[in-house]
């Protein structure tokens, strides 16, 4: 495997000084070998990285986890992290705890994540980040975008929690855009977009909005073409959703894929909402059995 360093980036500030802001990229390409899926090359930028690839399932599976050891975002930070997976590849990402987005400076720059996932034919992506908090006064975006080939599959799940509700703190001033977008050859297949100002409360509070629920996830499974889910599949992963504490879910067929969406207020609950669906759409689109990784059970 090899492996590119390049170092951080410092600019000026509108006032005079220097303050450092990380530009931080993470380029991981994987390929298949005589021994199984393996980590081909790895490129990265400021403190972003990964160790090494794990295989609980076997050498045909690839476990990676992202690592950020600054934990978070303040204005000026960008993150970066391109995943190129080549034909009949198997990956599951995820990584070891939250994403931060934390309260913007003075000069309200922009801090922002942007995934670009590219899965070539016959290969498949598990993307499972943790959740991502979103800090009172943060003005930021979180944009991914999966690009599949012909009979390339995905699953991945998104959660956003707004401000720190379990200190008091609600997401009332700042701004926050997420933008999620799976395309095949090149044409869009689902587009997911959210806007959110933390100054409006008709957005937070209404029906067709938060409900005034402070996490929202989307989970994604697909594309599932011709095997399609049928009613029962459909009702038996419904069954499996198991909400508590007054949170909210809707399980949806888009074209080839299954979309739940998730309003509530824990994350836990929210992952593992997630998780049963994955356990049981997992063995439908890719013919393997669940196999949580092992950073989740730390």
């Amino acid at each position: 495997m090899n492996s590119i360093v390049i170092p951080k980036v410092t600019s000026a500030t509108t006032a005079g000084s220097d303050i450092g802001h990380w530009q931080a990229r993470l380029a991981l390409q994987f390929g298949m070998t005589a021994a199984g899926c393996r980590l081909l090359r790895t490129q990265h930028q400021g403190p972003l990285y990964v160790q090494r690839a794990f295989y609980p399932e076997g050498p045909e599976l690839a476990h990676v986890y992202l690592l950020h050891p600054p934990g978070g975002l303040v204005s000026g930070d960008e993150l970066r992290i391109t995943l190129t997976l080549a034909a009949d590849t198997a990956v599951l990402c995820t990584t070891p705890g939250a994403g931060r987005l934390y309260r913007a400076r003075s000069d309200q720059r922009l801090q922002q994540q942007v995934n670009t996932l590219q899965v070539a034919a016959g290969a498949s992506l598990e993307w499972f980040p943790q959740e991502t908090l979103v800090y009172r006064g943060a003005v930021a975006s979180l944009e991914t975008r999966v690009e599949l080939a012909d009979d390339a599959r995905f699953i991945g799940w998104e959660l956003i929690a707004l401000g720190l509700p379990a200190s008091g703190i609600k997401f009332d001033d700042g701004s926050f855009t997420q933008r999620f977008v799976i395309s095949r050859n090149g044409l869009p297949l689902l587009i997911e977009r959210m806007h959110i100002e933390g100054s409006s409360l008709t957005f937070r509070a209404g029906m067709a909005a938060l409900q005034g629920h402070s996490l929202s996830g989307t989970f994604v499974c697909g594309p599932f073409a011709d095997k399609m889910l049928d009613d029962s599949q459909i009702a038996a992963l419904r069954e499996r959703l198991q909400l508590e504490s007054g949170a909210l879910a809707a399980l949806t067929v888009l074209g080839e894929f299954v979309v739940l969406r998730y309003l509530g207020s824990c994350s836990e609950e929210a992952r593992r909402c997630f998780v049963r669906c994955w356990e049981y759409l997992r063995p439908l689109l890719l013919q393997r059995a669940a196999c949580a990784p092992r950073i989740w059970a730390t």
